[in-house]
């Protein structure tokens, strides 16, 4: 009789899918944050305004990658990238997936996104 009070109960448990959360990844840049650079920042003028970059590659130091990735697991739904080039200490250009508008037309062809 006790099975039969179990039995629904344990039927139920096994339906439910696990609550997948929302996984964010990397740094999160939108247009207002970009909108503030400016050329001839310095790079930790860029780092207060965009924050550390995720790829700072010793083999090209004057480039920083900025990655943003959301999503559920094992599915990703957005993905951004911001490079910053710099000239010597100086910011030099922004490319990426969200530029500031007024060096979007300055941009070359192939960099410029719609």
């Amino acid at each position: 009789m006790r099975f039969l009070f179990v039995l629904p109960l344990l039927v139920a448990g096994c339906m439910l899918a696990p609550h997948k959360i929302d996984i964010q990844q990397g740094n999160y840049i939108d247009q207002a944050m970009v909108a503030k650079l400016k050329p001839e920042m310095t790079r930790s003028q860029v780092r207060f305004i965009l924050g550390t970059p995720l790829i700072a590659d010793p083999f090209h130091p004057n480039r920083w990658d900025y990655v943003y990735l959301t999503g559920k697991a094992n599915n990703v739904h957005t993905q951004h990238k911001i490079t910053v080039v710099f000239d010597g200490d100086k910011l030099n250009h922004v490319e990426g997936d969200i530029v500031p508008a007024d060096t979007l037309s300055q941009a070359p062809s192939e960099i410029r996104r719609p």
